[in-house]
């Protein structure tokens, strides 16, 4: 290889090649290395395996494993449970298989998995990048299979060992929900925005945590750098918000300054506020109330193409930001009187009614807060429609909760924590003292 390429001419299209050539030349050998290591780990994890009640030792069985560098056969034994009617393999379990693949090698399919906007690139830019060949279809079982754990540890309980201590001065909690196109047998009997009623779509929950600790020179607040972490679900809103406050707790909401929920005013949302962050200062988005207060100007105004409907819609905005809404809330009544259009703008007001006191901008923005909830509307963007509303996507319901724990996961930037914890569950399957991941 080396000799052919030293005489020819030197292209690009050669140094390509070339090391293209090299990567080969190199994995073969590293492969044969990690099949022998993990064999001689075997054959004593083996040797020192003691059966539990029940287990009966079957023989040495042969499993095609997949890493980095390629594939090689390991043996190892192999034991069945009758009454559990359950077998298991002492040395896969201490190892940290994934099926048939090594630990580092799922982990890089899952972050390609989840990060690519489908399993076929993914399998393309695997082999591109590493010169790992795995399957569009192999991606998508492990990334299911691995999933599956990654929405658990998402959803665990919180212990005291595990709450980091937050010095910082305000501590932000933000949700929202989007819609993920459905496959139709998910969507049987659920309500939507289609003609006839029915529904496209099911509704996934998206929860943010991060900190604050100073503003810029004009005053203006200034999210921490890398500390937003996230939490996903597709479950209602009452198992969502427990989820989310058990994040806010694991970042240390009990310590920091002040807590601040910053959310839209949707009802379902303004419950969880109040039932799981009741003692949280509450500011309804500063958007989604100039959407309504749209809304509230179509109907006084009869349409968007009325010649004063901008020149309103500007006034309403300032009025907010001074903490004017309850004046803005009795002018608009009293327009609404005078011009007869009192029941369609009384309905759109009812937005504006049940939140006052939480759309207090002006006050808010003195004390330095965030009044927009633009990074939860950015995590609805990146971590959920990147990946799970692209073109002719439709998704079963176990298969996008999976898919968006290990992004939110990836997101939070908690991969090494999380695959610790899995080989931890894996080593411990085999009854002895956890092992190091």
């Amino acid at each position: 290889m080396i000799t052919r390429f030293a005489a020819q001419e030197p292209t690009g299209t050669r140094v390509q090649e070339l090391e293209g050539l090299v990567r080969t030349a190199v994995f073969r050998p590293a492969n044969a290395l990690v099949g022998h290591l993990l064999q001689a780990a075997a054959d004593r994890i083996d040797a020192a395996y003691q059966a539990q009640p029940g287990q009966v030792r079957k023989g040495r069985e042969p499993l095609r494993v997949q890493c980095l560098f390629g594939s090689f056969q390991l043996q190892r034994d192999y034991y069945y449970h009758e009454g559990k009617q359950q077998g298991h393999y002492p040395a896969d379990a201490a190892l940290g298989l994934e099926g048939s693949s090594t630990p580092a090698l799922a982990r890089i399919v899952c972050l390609e998995g989840a990060d690519e906007t489908s399993y076929q690139k993914a399998q393309c830019h695997l082999a591109e990048t590493g010169g790992i060949a795995v399957s569009a279809r192999q991606i998508q079982r492990l990334v299911q299979r691995v999933g599956q754990g990654a929405q658990v540890w998402q959803q665990r309980e919180v212990r005291p060992e595990q709450c980091a201590p937050c010095d910082a001065p305000v501590l932000y909690v933000s949700a929202d929900g989007t819609g993920a196109p459905m496959r139709k047998e998910e969507l049987v009997g659920r309500c939507g925005k289609q003609a006839d009623g029915s529904a496209k779509t099911r509704q996934v929950y998206l929860g943010c945590v991060f900190t604050q600790h100073r503003v810029d020179e004009e005053g203006h607040p200034v999210r921490d750098w890398d500390s937003t972490t996230y939490v996903s679900s597709l479950d209602a809103i009452d198992q969502f918000g427990p989820m989310l406050r058990r994040e806010a707790v694991r970042r240390g909401m009990g310590t920091a300054g002040k807590v601040v929920l910053l959310i839209d005013g949707a009802e379902g949302l303004e419950k969880m506020g109040q039932r799981c962050f009741k003692d949280a200062v509450q500011i309804v988005d500063f958007y989604h109330a100039m959407d309504h207060a749209g809304q509230v100007l179509q109907a006084l105004l009869g349409n968007k193409e009325h010649p004063d409907y901008r020149l309103r819609q500007r006034h309403w905005a300032k009025r907010l930001l001074k903490d004017g809404v309850q004046k803005l809330i009795a002018h608009t009544r009293q327009e609404a009187v005078a011009l007869g259009r009192w029941p369609a703008v009384e309905a759109a007001l009812g937005y504006f009614v049940g939140n006052v006191p939480r759309m207090q901008y002006g006050t808010f923005r003195k004390r330095g807060y965030f009044i927009g909830s633009g990074v939860i509307e950015a995590g609805c963007k990146t971590v959920i429609g990147a990946r799970c509303k692209q073109s002719g996507m439709f998704w079963s319901v176990p298969g996008a909760e999976k898919i968006l724990a290990l992004r939110c996961i990836h997101s939070s930037r908690r991969s090494d924590a999380f695959w610790k914890h899995r080989l931890n569950q894996h080593a411990a399957r085999n009854d002895a003292l956890v092992l190091t991941a």
